[in-house]
């Protein structure tokens, strides 16, 4: 399995409601380091809808500004569809959503 796979393998272990950061991914993935890479694989998701890359963010609960699939705010529709709530500051409420 590659890098990527392995990354693909532990988004999708991702629940509805919850959300992982690209450290957490990278380290189940199997090398803290990878948070980046996380980011890299994650963009060219070769399964969207599959892959449910809109699960992940960032340590602080930040969606990203470049989501991929359908604008900047399609991240936190998607999130919000499956019942992830958000703070004040538009940052996912990561004591309540984090996986």
């Amino acid at each position: 399995m590659n890098t990527f796979e392995r990354i693909y393998a532990v988004v999708q272990t991702i629940p509805k409601g919850k959300v992982a950061t690209y450290g957490q991914v990278a380290l189940l993935a199997g090398n803290p380091r990878w948070a980046r890479v996380v980011g890299y694989a994650l963009h060219v998701n070769p399964k969207p809808g599959v892959i449910p890359c809109h699960r992940v963010v960032t340590k602080d609960g930040r969606t990203s500004p470049a989501f991929a699939f359908g604008g900047s705010d399609m991240q936190r529709t998607l999130l919000e569809e499956e019942g992830v709530t958000f703070l004040p500051d538009g940052r996912v409420d990561m004591d309540k959503h984090r996986w």
